[in-house]
């Protein structure tokens, strides 16, 4: 069974169809939210970083969410590879014990021990990270406005239900609520157009680094909110995920061959926009904003072959609570089995067809 499906939106299946796809092609890859899905994507970003973009020499936009932050962030490391090997080894062996007394751990203690995990792996490090001569990162945040300016026991639930209601009725409405926060290395300028939500651009440097990636991954409720981000507008700051789950945003691509496509490793084929837009069907359907966008994505019906025939996600932390080895055994399983997916684009991109390729 083939795991691979490949999608594309008009302009990128144009360009495949004259130009196939090369590593000097790629301007954009974007990292999305979606916690421990993105365990599958190992493989993948280790094949397309550290065996295929190597090959050639443009610059790259990397624009990440949460887990995808995180990625985006390891890509910029030296060593590449390695750096993906222990990103996907910390997050499969991550365990959280309730303090004695209590049966569930607190956003608190989660967020405290993240936050020490961030400093173990990329401490001494962020020079790498900042100053890649060809990747320029983006790490996306959710700042709150309004209710949602301060994290409070009473007034974020508030806000956050305020949220769920503007952003049935228009996605728009929801930055009454919350507004995108991009902090960008090397001064890059946003390879995407903003106009779609209220978005404010801030400059990624060591002294913010840290906060605003453990930000990009702080869910709320789960973890706790950072707050007052040197060099950003005060407030809090959540998971770049509540505003852009997918990154399904209008993406800039030069004319002409090189640098022309977004390659988007992802975890399913729908580019869903933001976190509140889980429910909301009719916003799962690709835009003219994805139409320069190809998107590598798991086969549903090889997902039925990996352990509990799902991909990892968060109800794990649930179902396995305490059996740590339990969900270590399954996360590894699915993070192996996708090494499948890397061979097939491996294979795709040496001597693939069009007929391989679906319509995002």
């Amino acid at each position: 069974m083939k795991a691979l499906h490949i999608h594309a939106g008009p302009k990128a299946l144009a360009h495949i169809r004259e130009h196939g796809l090369k590593p000097e092609h790629v301007g954009v890859i974007p990292g999305a939210a979606g916690g421990p899905k993105g365990l599958i994507l190992g493989p993948l970003d280790r094949f397309i970083f550290g065996e295929w973009l190597v090959r050639s020499s443009q610059p790259v936009d990397l624009v990440g969410a949460s887990i995808g932050a995180w990625r985006m962030a390891t890509a910029c490391l030296n060593e590449t590879v390695a750096a993906f090997n222990r990103l996907e080894h910390d997050y499969i062996h991550q365990h959280y014990e309730p303090p004695p007394g209590q049966k569930r751990v607190s956003a608190r203690q989660v967020s405290d021990a993240f936050g020490q995990s961030l400093q173990a792996f990329y401490g001494g490090r962020m020079k790498e990270v900042l100053s890649h001569p060809r990747y320029r990162l983006h790490i996306v945040t959710s700042h709150g406005r309004h209710l949602l300016h301060r994290e409070h026991p009473l007034a974020t639930p508030l806000g956050y239900a305020g949220a769920y209601m503007s952003n049935v009725l228009s996605r728009k409405a929801l930055s009454l609520w919350l507004e995108r926060i991009v902090f960008s290395a090397q001064a890059a300028n946003l390879p995407f157009d903003v106009n779609d939500f209220r978005t404010i651009s801030v400059a990624l440097s060591e002294t913010n680094f840290m906060s605003a990636l453990q930000a990009s991954c702080s869910i709320p409720f789960a973890l706790k909110a950072v707050h007052d981000i040197s060099g950003a507008p005060s407030g809090a700051y959540w998971d770049g995920g509540i505003t852009d789950y997918h990154l399904h945003l209008k993406w800039k691509a030069p004319k002409g061959p090189e640098r022309a496509v977004v390659l988007y490793p992802h975890f399913q084929n729908n580019v869903v926009p933001g976190w509140l837009d889980k429910a909301l069907k009719w916003r799962h359907s690709a835009s003219a904003f994805l139409d320069s966008t190809i998107v590598l994505a798991p086969n549903p019906e090889w997902v039925k072959t990996l352990p509990n025939g799902k991909l990892p996600d968060r109800k794990d932390f649930i179902t396995y609570n305490l059996d740590l080895a339990g969900r270590v055994k399954v996360w590894s399983a699915a993070a192996n089995a996708s090494q499948q997916l890397a061979d097939e684009f491996s294979q795709w991109v040496e001597q693939g067809t069009l007929d391989e390729v679906r319509t995002l």
